[in-house]
């Protein structure tokens, strides 16, 4: 069998020091296969989203070794680990994080700027990517214009024009009422099963969670069961 997408061998994180100490991760060990759909499921505080930060290299452990398809990631720094991360990853949040009074495009393309990627290629790729997700008549739009569901699409779009191995999702319908959440979590799992994108969703929604390959809990930092839906 290949090697994991992604391996966590007992990883811990801790923040502060002596009376202010939290530890957040508490020696988690999971690996993720590509094209899986992965849920991370847990209460406010149970260290979720600190594995997804490490898991998406946002952020180090303090202890324990992560690995990306083989590859051991403490050994990657500043523009290696840039260039790794902004090729392989692409990242869908809650808050949207959108400039509001750049366009839709603007928007979208922000990571192939980062890339360096040519102006002339981020365009068609950033339409691409907009009318893959029905919005290439809003590209022109304020962003700070559209609906809760239209800039969830936009936040999809921009996860999605580098062509990332992975998708993370960090609470992609909290933002969002049910039918638009409904729409947002098609679009992600179509991505899934038609691309092969790996998805990791965050969150405490067990509707949402119950719709993923595999669903991890998490509890005080620690993983306390796995699930495969039957």
């Amino acid at each position: 069998m290949s090697a994991p997408l992604l391996s966590v061998d007992n990883v811990t994180k801790t923040y502060g020091r002596n009376q202010g100490r939290f530890d957040a991760l508490r020696g988690v060990t999971l690996e993720i296969r590509a094209g899986e759909s992965v849920a991370i499921v847990g209460k406010s505080g149970s260290g979720k989203s600190t594995l997804m930060h490490l898991l998406a290299l946002l952020d180090e452990p303090t202890a324990g070794r992560i690995t990306l398809e083989g590859a051991d990631t403490r050994r990657l720094h500043g523009r290696a680990l840039n260039r790794t991360r902004n090729r392989t990853f692409g990242f869908v949040f809650q808050q949207f994080f959108l400039t509001p009074n750049a366009s839709v495009l603007e928007n979208v393309i922000l990571p192939m700027k980062i890339a360096g990627i040519g102006r002339a290629e981020r365009k068609r790729r950033g339409m691409a990517a907009l009318a893959q997700l029905d919005l290439a008549d809003k590209a022109k739009n304020k962003a700070t214009n559209l609906s809760g569901g239209q800039k969830q699409r936009v936040v999809i779009a921009r996860a999605l024009v580098n062509n990332p191995r992975v998708i993370f999702a960090d609470e992609p319908t909290g933002n969002l009422d049910s039918t638009t959440g409904s729409v947002v979590e098609d679009i992600l799992f179509a991505l899934n099963r038609e691309h092969g994108i790996t998805v990791i969703v965050v969150t405490h929604d067990e509707e949402l969670a119950a719709r993923c390959d595999r669903r991890i809990h998490i509890k005080d930092g620690l993983i306390v069961a796995e699930e495969v839906p039957a």
